[in-house]
């Protein structure tokens, strides 16, 4: 249904037009929009209108015409000051215009509420195909899924600035199943969909921050060949963009690709995942240790254990380091100049931070 202020919108710029007053009714008899009060109408002429098989009428020197949609239901019942020899005509031409919007409106509800139970897995497979058809979706079109995430804003504001951006793409679709993302569905037209999609990303990125929206994360799932997987792209990017806020923070843009080990720590149960702290730190957790301890094993794993760039790059005698080195030995019984204990400690440093996570999101 469309709503009254575009109706509203909609009789205020014909009459403009063709400096005709006219009312819009629904089926029940209620005024929704009007350019002018109908004085000498009741309701009851409405309704018997409605419920008569003409399409156009005559009543008390006004023009009645009747709107349907796209399946013949009847929505509107439109009424034309008939003061003017044009009223028959202009009544026509805006009927014909109204008719149109509540088609195309309708048509955009459909597509939308069909990407939504697309995306949710709501649908049998038959289904899928056969309202794609039925809706004029192509189901065997390259397609991403793009989630986006704007701290602090809400929803409403993120979408219109999506829709905006995505307007003159007509395979796209722009819309939202919960209160926390707006859902992009990209169909894809380049010969590199990694490519492609990286562009996507940026370009959503930069319209965001110029119409003033901070702190915007956004992510995208692998690009899928068929509508019916369209939902697994979205559940990827459901997925980095979580990843994205535990291990890549600093990231504006993640790819579900480019998740790496950060994926698989993701879907551990956080009961294994306090054994497996437990058994490393024995009883201690990461932020236990010292700011200086943390920034030097950072350091160390960022210069892939090299103990000579790692001391220069910390301002810190080479010694220095190795007593480091050697002390964080003693504590959790790892020496991260092993390849073996490092990659044992950078993991537990990534489980450590998923736990944390996890608690203060309530999950």
């Amino acid at each position: 249904m469309i709503s009254n202020q575009i109706l509203q919108n909609t009789i205020d710029g014909l009459k403009e037009i063709t400096k005709a007053d006219m009312c819009v009714f629904d089926t029940e008899g209620k005024a929704l929009v009007f350019t002018f009060r109908v004085e000498n109408l009741e309701q009851r002429d409405i309704i018997s209108f409605a419920s008569s098989p003409a399409d156009s009428q005559e009543i008390h020197s006004y023009q009645f015409f009747k709107i349907y949609d796209d399946d013949a239901q009847l929505e509107y019942i439109l009424v034309i000051d008939g003061g003017s020899e044009d009223s028959y005509m202009i009544g026509k031409i805006a009927a014909f215009q109204i008719q149109s919007l509540l088609v195309a409106y309708k048509e955009r509800f459909d597509k939308d509420n069909f990407i939504k139970n697309l995306l949710l897995d709501n649908l049998l497979l038959v289904d899928i195909f056969n309202r794609a058809k039925k809706l004029r979706i192509g189901t065997d079109v390259r397609r991403s899924v793009f989630l986006v995430e704007a701290e602090g804003e809400s929803n409403a504001a993120v979408l219109e600035i999506m829709r905006d951006h995505f307007i003159s793409v007509p395979g796209d679709f722009v819309t939202v199943v919960d209160e926390k993302n707006v859902i992009v569905v990209h169909e894809m037209t380049g010969e590199d969909p990694g490519e492609e999609n990286d562009e996507i990303a940026k370009g959503m990125l930069e319209r965001l921050e110029k119409d003033g929206q901070d702190k915007v994360r956004i992510s995208y799932g692998t690009t899928v060949e068929d509508i019916k997987d369209v939902s697994r792209s979205y559940k990827e990017a459901k997925m980095a963009l979580d990843v994205g806020k535990i291990f890549f923070e600093e990231r504006n843009v993640v790819a579900y690709s480019s998740l790496g080990i950060g994926r698989l720590i993701y879907q551990l149960p956080i009961p294994l995942c306090r054994m497996f702290i437990q058994e490393i730190f024995e009883g201690k957790t990461p932020e236990e240790f010292d700011n200086e301890t943390l920034a030097t094993i950072n350091k160390f794993f960022e210069n892939s254990l090299n103990v000579s760039e790692t001391s220069r790059q910390l301002y810190i005698h080479r010694n220095t380091l190795v007593y480091r080195l050697d002390k964080l030995q003693k504590t959790t019984g790892l020496d991260l100049r092993i390849f073996e204990d490092a990659i044992t400690f950078k993991i537990a440093l990534m489980v450590a931070k998923y736990m944390k996570y996890m608690e203060e999101t309530n999950y």
